[in-house]
């Protein structure tokens, strides 16, 4: 088998997961398309190793044993990216990313200069539980 046939097949599976964590707003699918692309790597060197060792008998295979390694490495690291999702979920009921901020900031913040985010000024209700929350971490 030519290696342009597993090279193609990874190089797109790359660029799914590269679109994947680019234009996804979930959580979850972009940690699914980081895996897509760590698998495009796992076939990159499996595919290579393969290749070298056909013009060397006495090989290490070494490409396969780091594809082992990735592959550990990649099961951890889905495990507590997944923990941390959920986490995050539980707390703000969404893991959109583009809704997830700071945890000291709520969506009915204003700006940085005290103001609403419609440009008016805040009102004494706003102000009352502000001096409340700087109560309660004081």
């Amino acid at each position: 088998m030519h290696l342009a046939y597993p090279a193609v097949l990874s190089s797109l599976l790359f660029c799914t997961g590269l679109y994947g964590v680019l234009a996804r707003r979930n959580a979850i699918l972009v940690l699914m398309s980081v895996e897509l692309m760590l698998n495009a790597v796992n076939l990159n060197l499996v595919a290579f190793d393969v290749w070298l060792s056909k013009a060397a008998r006495d090989t290490l295979h070494s490409g396969q044993a780091l594809t082992l390694f990735t592959i550990a490495i990649a099961a951890a690291e889905i495990g507590v990216g997944l923990a941390i999702v959920l986490a995050v979920y539980r707390g703000r009921g969404t893991s959109d990313i583009d809704k997830l901020r700071d945890t000291a900031e709520s969506p009915d913040d204003g700006g940085p200069d005290g103001s609403a985010p419609d440009g008016s000024a805040p009102d004494a209700g706003a102000e009352a539980v502000t001096d409340e929350k700087a109560e309660a971490t004081a």
